[in-house]
């Protein structure tokens, strides 16, 4: 478990402390008196549930993402939202699912007012604490290349991770140069100098362009370095930790073989149909009753059919016919790839595009095995055909199932059909082959989740 995921399951923690501690204030408030076993008892019996879904909304809701919490205003903000959220969501909750022993509606404002003071000053507390107090991995880097300068960058905006670059022991020239010069970094070009660099900064982290054994000249100096507890990593894996990215540039073959077996994800495939049956067929069930009006919408909105069909490519590269509901108008209508802003999505196609209703209609794909919840986006085959050959390793993202949502649609970043930005996505979809878990699948669910109540798609 790296620094992040360990600050997170502390978060995760505190706050489930935070939420039980909150109710026993506001029935010792209620009652004038701290709450009898019997009354402890029965009200946590139905809050606990309520503290589930609360947790889950603030993990939704961003609140255990250390790179969008920077600034105090920004953690107010996303507190306050979230709790509101959840309040509401409880709410419905008492309305539509009574309990008869106890309907405690007056304690749950209290517990809400509560929990909101206590959770928003431990929120605004750790986070300067987070800032002042914590301890700062130091790094250093061996080699310069341009995956290393998106490191810099990724490590400079995001100080939160935890991590400070201290020196890069690299040949000088203009680019690097500049590249130390902006982000005020120590420069090492002498490899004799690398031991006494180390202790000098204190590193705790030594990031290697290349793999070590293609480092012949720093063997014998990194072996005799042991003893100082610095831990070496691969900048494949360091950037893929901080950024949530495979690093097409510098991988070989080599490195799909040791990290893309697909023999060890069979157990993990079966589990993932299983919740593919389920969700699918829940979520088709509770959307049917809506489908009447999306299809008198979608009719009354724009001339043309209701579903859109057209042949994709699924897992292995074998094609298969794809639904959802038409969002574009079909007058002079070329089915070129879709832009930014494109002048085609009709007003109820935005609407339904940013809200990911237009997606319903591929359950039916989910239920036919042509895809899956989660995974890389299906591509037209004759797209596929043309970024196949100018992008490397395009096609290895047909290993697994095309997915209705994926990693690379929560990233905040729009990406188009392009070469451009299909090499960007590429990068996000290799992420998730190579990590692919029911906890990723399920940590992507949720935050979809979040990108459609806040009308983020495209």
């Amino acid at each position: 478990m790296n620094g992040t995921k360990i600050r997170q399951f502390f978060l995760l923690l505190i706050d489930a402390v935070l939420l039980v501690i909150s109710l026993n204030i506001a029935l010792t408030l209620r009652y004038f008196a701290p709450p009898s076993a019997e009354l402890w008892q029965k009200h946590l019996t139905l809050f606990v549930p309520i503290f589930v879904v609360w947790l889950l909304i603030f993990y939704i809701n961003s609140l255990y993402d250390f790179r969008k919490f920077i600034n105090q205003s920004r953690i107010i903000e996303q507190v306050t939202k979230s709790i509101l959220i959840a309040f509401l969501v409880t709410i419905i909750f008492f309305y539509l699912m009574p309990n008869k022993e106890l309907n405690p509606k007056t304690n749950l404002i209290i517990f809400s007012a509560i929990f909101y003071i206590l959770f928003l000053l431990w929120r605004l507390g750790f986070s300067l604490l987070n800032k002042k107090y914590l301890p700062t991995m130091n790094v250093a880097i061996i080699g310069y290349n341009e995956i290393i300068r998106k490191t810099i960058q990724t490590i400079k905006r995001n100080q939160q991770l935890g991590y400070k670059i201290k020196f890069i022991l690299s040949e000088k020239n203009n680019v690097l140069i500049d590249v130390v010069d902006h982000y005020e970094i120590d420069l090492v070009e002498d490899v004799n100098q690398l031991a006494r660099a180390i202790k000098l900064h204190k590193i705790n982290v030594l990031i290697l362009e290349k793999d070590i054994s293609e480092m012949k000249e720093l063997q014998k100096t990194l072996f005799n370095l042991l003893p100082t507890g610095i831990n070496y990593c691969n900048l494949t894996k360091f950037y893929e930790e901080i950024s949530g990215q495979i690093p097409i540039e510098i991988l070989n073959k080599g490195w799909f073989l040791e990290n893309l077996n697909l023999a060890n994800k069979k157990n993990f495939e079966r589990i993932k149909r299983l919740y593919d049956l389920a969700l699918s067929i829940l979520i088709l069930i509770l959307s049917l009753p809506f489908w009447p009006f999306i299809m008198l919408a979608i009719k009354i909105d724009s001339r043309g059919p209701i579903i859109f069909k057209q042949i994709r490519t699924g897992r292995n590269g074998i094609n298969f016919k794809f639904y959802k509901f038409r969002t574009m108008k079909v007058e002079n209508n070329n089915f070129s790839i879709t832009t930014k802003n494109d002048a085609r999505i009709t007003r109820l196609g935005k609407f339904m595009r940013q809200t990911r209703i237009d997606e319903i209609p591929q359950l039916i794909n989910v239920l036919k095995g042509d895809m899956s919840f989660v995974g890389p986006r299906p591509e037209r085959p004759e797209l596929i055909k043309d970024l196949s050959k100018s992008i490397p390793y395009y096609n290895i993202r047909n290993l697994v199932k095309p997915g209705i949502t994926g990693w690379d649609q929560i990233s905040g970043e729009y990406h188009s059909p392009s070469v451009e930005d299909t090499y960007k996505k590429l990068q996000y979809d290799l992420f998730y082959i190579k990590n692919r878990s029911v906890y990723l699948d399920i940590s992507i669910i949720l935050k979809t989740i979040r990108t459609a109540l806040g009308r983020e798609g495209l």
